[in-house]
């Protein structure tokens, strides 16, 4: 048995091989995993009564969504949409109010500059 211990590098190959291995396994459980959940959807798919299933509920869901913007708008209260609308158009106004504050500063700051050039000219 302390044979195996003066081996020296045998042992070191042997693990790598077994990482090796292991990795590779695990490479076609991987692709065996995916094929199949692959053909399982496909199959779902093609199936009528799920197809007509989906459609459904993706029907009720819109008529739902429409139902509930209906029922805000009766309200006066803002849909999703339109607080999402406004929020665009006050980030938008929020943005061109600091390029107008940035653009307001810079002429601060040359109008000091000419007053003190013209302060020195008047008191040399």
């Amino acid at each position: 048995m302390l044979s195996h211990a003066s081996d020296g590098g045998s042992a070191g190959a042997n693990v790598a091989s077994m990482s090796e291995d292991g990795e590779s396994l695990r490479g076609r459980i991987s692709a065996r995993g995916s094929d199949a959940l692959g053909e399982v959807a496909e199959t779902l798919l093609e199936n009528p009564i799920l197809s007509q299933v989906l459609q459904a509920a993706f029907g009720a869901r819109d008529a739902a969504s429409q139902a509930r913007d209906r029922t805000m708008r009766n309200l006066h209260v803002p849909t999703e949409a339109e607080v999402q609308r406004l929020e665009r158009r006050l980030r938008a106004t929020s943005e061109r109010l600091e390029a107008v504050e940035d653009r307001l500063d810079q002429l601060a700051t040359q109008l000091a500059e000419m007053r003190r050039a013209l302060e020195a000219r008047q008191h040399p």
